[in-house]
Order: structure tokens, then sequence, then C-alpha cells
């Protein structure tokens, strides 16, 4: 585990954790639910969103191979069929309207075996969320090419006229239907806005009417790949056409290693509405130029330029020098969409080299570092509250819902939280607001701890603000607890009076501070207090309401003060 830890560092990757489908469930649901999951040890690998080629698991050992030198890099070939002979995918002018480009290729003679096929559907799968944006740019779609028969046609229809059979289902359902059917299904009903309000739907044909997708939701029940198929047809539809050259370029060249000749792949022809033809995949192969000096310079090492070439040639950018040493020429792959500029190549030259192997040198530049005011008053209070016997304790920035609102008695709605889309688990749906359910945890998860507790905090919160260019902004807080078999409200007062004599602000109402009874949902009726400092109202101080403390699974009186300490910068 370590070396391959290790392994992934030096080729720029991240082994994220080593985990088991059982750990992810009983960590996500509870251990109830992860009963009889599997045992078997994963990998999870962080892959920069650039580098589709190392996407599958084909595509990554084939990028570790080439770089620790046991393997060269492969070189894809497309065989281009005798004429007449080729598939060929034609597009009707309908389309313009709602996918105007298509691009298409065949594996002929594949071995699927399980793994292989569970990677091939896999790969669709992660190209469909990251470089397909979701499917809106580019969706794919595989066929076995044994049950159909070219030339195919990528035409749209209005959604009453088009029927088959979506995949796994049993009977056959208009477009229309299947908008309705996959409405509730929790992974298809994401794609569906795509097209649902066109007035035509794209749809792909073979030459006797059978229907093989309607990108970019379904593709059709009779053409579905499984183990056994031979030959598989690729077509990729989307609005971007460079998108959908570099994805079907990544999928043939991850599973033509598997072909019966491998690396070769089968070119279809696409036709456009005007007539005009063009075979793809186009897998295309470039030269580029870079000058050693140049990579010297901006990785800051000095390394002969037939070194920098070896080390290019591991990162799978095949290099060898030119004129005397003045210029290396690298072969840009198609496998390597994410290399548009020659910087692309520096960077690959220095993951090769090794980050950790560069060495550190201090910047010819001179200048003064300062530290931002808030953080500098910040420091300095944290350090006085430490002295006034108070623990500083530092809690997620994110929580529940029921932290911010239900349980300190508040209403969601006004406590103007920052929600997140899509939270992987319920104890992080919203950014917090306040900082005071955060200490209320750490009481609750100390309660072995002698008493009394005494706990502070000094962190950013986040709030919506429409005036900000973000919709959000952040403020500093400050909040302290007190837990004890007494509320304790004097000692919370008292820390109030230190921090505003640490600050250097008087106690009177003209240019000072002071407190006026108020009521807060989650304090105590008739102990709670508004704390007024520079003209405006910067915070509360209060016992805590015994229902807040109950919520919190709390069994003690405690006090709490909470308030912003920016307008003191």
């Amino acid at each position: 585990d370590e070396e391959f830890n290790e392994l992934c560092f030096e080729f720029g990757l991240e082994l994220d954790e080593i985990t088991s489908e059982k750990d992810i469930i009983s960590k996500e649901k509870g251990e109830e639910k992860a009963k009889g999951a599997s045992d078997t040890i994963l990998y999870k690998i962080d892959v920069p969103a650039n580098r589709y080629d190392l996407l599958c698991l084909e595509g990554l050992v084939r990028g570790l191979q080439v770089f620790k030198e046991r393997i060269n890099l492969p070189r894809y070939e497309k065989i281009i069929p005798a004429q007449g002979e080729g598939q060929r995918l034609i597009i009707t002018e309908e389309t313009v309207q709602v996918r105007p480009h298509a691009v298409a290729a065949v594996l002929r003679n594949i071995t699927f075996t399980k793994e292989r096929y569970d990677s091939f559907i896999d790969l669709q799968e992660k190209l469909h969320q990251n470089i397909c944006r979701r499917r809106a740019l580019v969706a794919i779609g595989t066929h076995d090419l044994d049950t159909i028969s070219g030339p195919f046609t990528f035409t749209a229809k209005a959604p009453s006229e088009i029927k088959f059979k979506p995949l796994n289902q049993s009977q056959e359902y208009t477009a229309s239907q299947i908008m309705d059917l996959y409405r509730t299904d929790s992974h298809l009903r994401h794609y569906l806005h795509l097209i649902e309000h066109k007035p035509l739907y794209p749809v792909i044909y073979d030459s006797n009417g059978v229907v093989l997708s309607m990108p970019p939701i379904i593709n059709g029940d009779h053409t579905k790949i499984s183990v056994n198929t031979r030959n598989v047809f690729i077509e990729c539809t989307g609005t971007d056409i460079t998108k959908a050259k570099i994805v079907l370029d990544i999928i043939v060249t991850m599973f033509s290693e598997y072909c019966e000749k491998p690396f070769s792949v089968e070119a279809a022809e696409v036709v456009y509405p005007n007539g005009k033809t063009h075979i793809y995949p186009e897998l295309a192969y470039r030269k580029e130029k870079v000058k050693p000096e140049l990579i010297n310079k901006k990785i800051g090492i000095s390394e002969t330029p037939s070194s920098l070439a070896k080390l290019l040639t591991r990162m799978c950018l095949k290099s060898h020098v030119t004129g005397n040493g003045n210029n290396i020429e690298i072969e840009i792959p198609p496998t390597r969409a994410d290399i548009i500029h020659a910087c692309d190549i520096v960077e690959d030259a220095a993951i090769a080299y090794g980050y950790n192997n560069i060495q550190m040198t201090i910047p010819k530049t001179y200048t003064i570092a300062n530290q931002l005011p808030l953080n500098k008053l910040t420091e300095l209070l944290r350090l006085d509250l430490a002295a006034a016997g108070f623990t500083e304790v530092l809690t997620f920035a994110l929580c529940s819902q029921e932290d911010i609102a239900d349980k300190l008695g508040m209403d969601i709605s006004a406590t103007k939280a920052v929600r997140i889309a899509n939270p992987k688990t319920a104890e992080f749906q919203v950014a917090r607001t306040t900082l005071l359910p955060g200490l209320l945890k750490t009481i609750a998860a100390n309660r072995k701890m002698p008493l009394p507790l005494k706990l502070f905090e000094i962190s950013d919160i986040v709030v919506k603000d429409p005036n900000t260019d973000v919709g959000a902004r952040n403020y500093r807080h400050f909040c302290a607890v007190y837990y004890n078999k007494s509320p304790g409200f004097e000692i919370i007062h008292g820390l109030l009076d230190r921090v505003m004599q640490l600050l250097e602000v008087p106690p009177n109402e003209e240019n000072g501070y002071m407190i006026k009874a108020a009521e807060g949902s989650a304090f105590f009726p008739g102990r709670c207090a508004e704390i007024f400092a520079k003209g405006q109202s910067i915070g509360k101080l209060g016992v805590l309401h015994p229902d807040v403390i109950t919520k919190f699974e709390l069994t003690m009186p405690c006090s709490a003060l909470e308030i912003n300490i920016e307008p003191f910068v």
C-alpha cells in the first residue's frame, strides 16, 4: 500500500484512501446497512480533472507502466475498411436544433470479461460526469454491432413518433412515456431537462428502423452490449464537436487493447447534412517543439536535453532531441487532449522529475509580507482568551440544518444559511451561521471531562448576501460558552468585559460598548442581552434555554456569548 501511495504521488496523483465497499456504506448509512457488503480492498485515487486518459483501470495501468518504463507507449492505429464495407452514420438536418454533432467508431473482435465490461461502462459514466458536463455537451452510446445493420441515421423526431424498448425495460414506450417513466429514476432524471422542452427529440436508427438510442437519455434494449459482445459500435452525439472527438478518442484508445489486433480501431464514416463526409475517430498524433532551456527555467532545474526527453517519454509524451540539442520534439498522442500549450508539457516534465526532487531556493524578488489585520487581531485575542482560562476549539465550518435552526429554536429560512446542493452526509448540509452549535456539540462529546467546561472559538461564519459577487459573505465571530452546575452568567459577562478591555473599548454609550436586555430564541427568557459597540449591534450573551441544552444532549445549565469582531479591526 505504501509503495503504491508513493508511486501515485510520483505520477502526480493522490491515493485518497484505502477502503472497502463495506466501510463506505457503514460510514454513509450506518453499520446495519453495510451487512453483507464486500470486504474487497478498494483504492480511491484522485485523478486531475484534465486527465481523461486515467479515468479507467486500463488507462491508469498503462500510464503507470510507461512511467515505470516497463512498457513502451502503444501506437494507436485506425483501420479504414475497404470502400463500402465500413459503418456509416448519416446525420439529417433535423438534428441541428437539438444536438447537431455526432462521431462514431467500431471496436472489432473485442474480448470482454466481467471486469473489463464493468470498467467499460464505468469509464462512460465518468466521462459523462466530467468532460461531457453531465451529458449536456456529449452523450455516449455503445451498441452490439452484430444485433443491427448499418448505415445508421441520426435524426430528430416528435416525441410521439419515437417508440422503442429502453434499456433493461420489458416493453415498448413512446419518447413521451419514457420521459415520464424516468422522472422518478434517481440516476436518469438529472438528464431529462436536456431535451424535455425541445419540439423534436434526437434519435439514432439502423437501416431496419431499430432504435439504437435516444441521446442523451437512454439506449435501446435491442442493442445492449454484454460480456459476450464481440463487436461494439460507439456513437457520441453532442453540442460540442471538439469534446465529442475527445470522448470518442479516449474510449477507443482505452479499450482497443482488448481487440484481436490490440490498439487498433475500425473507423466509421460520418455523413453531414450538406453531403460532406468525415472519418472518425481522428486519433490524431501531433508534434510540438519545446526548448530545453524553457523547461529547465520554468521548473528551476538543470537537466540535459536528452534526460528531459526521457522524462517526457515516461509521461506518455514520446520525445527526442533535435537540432544539436536546441529543441525537444514531442509527439502528443490522441489520449492527451489536455496538452494545449507548452506549459502543459513543462508541467509533465516537472511531475516526472519529481516535485520533491526540485531544489528549494529563495525567490530573487524582495517582498515584505504582512499579516492580514483581521487575522492579527484574531491571533492576539486567542492568546488572551486562553490566558483567561478558556480552551480553544476548532469545529467544522459545515453543519446540519437542525444544528443552526431547529435546535436553536429558529426557522431555517430566518438564518440566511448557505445550503450545499448535494450534501454527502446529513452532518454537512449548510455552512454555519453561528459558532454556538459547534461548541455545544464539543461539550456533548466531552461530557466525561471534569466541570466546569470553558470553551471558545474564533472562526468564520457564512451568510447569504445578495450584494456580493458570490452571493455570500464571511464574518469573523468569537463565541464562548461556560458549562457547569450553575449557569455562570457572570463568568461570561466578565469575559465580555475582558475582551472589550483588550480591544480598548470603554463601557459607555457614546463611543464604547453597552448591553441591553433582549430576547433570543436560543436564550432563557429574561436572561439574554444584546451587545452594542461602535453604534451597532455586534452579538448577544445570556443563559441558554433548557430546550436548546436538551436538544444538544446536555444536562447542565450553560451560558454563552457570541460577537462579531470585524468592527474592531
